[in-house]
């Protein structure tokens, strides 16, 4: 038996511990783990993109390593359909009603079945109305990932 036939590598529903770091075309990691305890995650499960789930697969438990991905690859391309006008009204009714909004705030919105939620950025304000942003920050950007795999079961 070899060393190669003891160390596991990355399946489709791998459950892995990682340390990894996902930046933006500025260099500006958005998440970034090194510093604090590792992640764990299932492959699969839909916690990272799909394209980079899959440049996971076949890595042996202990690598460490950097991939780029082109823009739109990693979080699709920007969709201009996902920028929407919310009235004011209606956040406050849904929400804090005594909440201020700036461009650039994050606000979370219930998903219609109550169970999740979903993120939107503010990016224009009017009168009694917010231009939110449902894109992911990262859409039609070009990512880096670096990854460590600390554990593969």
């Amino acid at each position: 038996m070899t060393l190669a036939d003891t160390v596991a590598t990355v399946q489709p529903g791998s459950f892995l511990t990682l340390h990894y770091r996902l930046s933006g075309p500025d260099g500006a990691a958005v998440v970034d783990t090194f510093g604090g305890p590792p992640a764990t995650l299932s492959l699969g499960s839909g916690q990272l993109a799909p394209a980079i789930e899959a440049r996971l697969v076949g890595l042996p438990e202990g690598a460490r390593t950097t991939f780029e991905l082109p823009a739109g690859a990693a979080y699709g391309e920007r969709n201009p359909e996902l920028l929407q006008r919310v009235k004011l009204a209606l956040l406050h009714e849904l929400g804090d009603p005594d909440a201020d909004y700036a461009v650039g705030d994050v606000v979370q919105f219930p998903t219609p079945d109550g169970q999740g939620s979903y993120a939107g950025v503010v990016r224009e304000t009017g009168p009694g109305w917010l231009l939110f942003d449902f894109n992911h920050p990262l859409a039609g950007q070009p990512v880096r990932f670096e990854v460590q795999l600390l554990g593969v079961l």
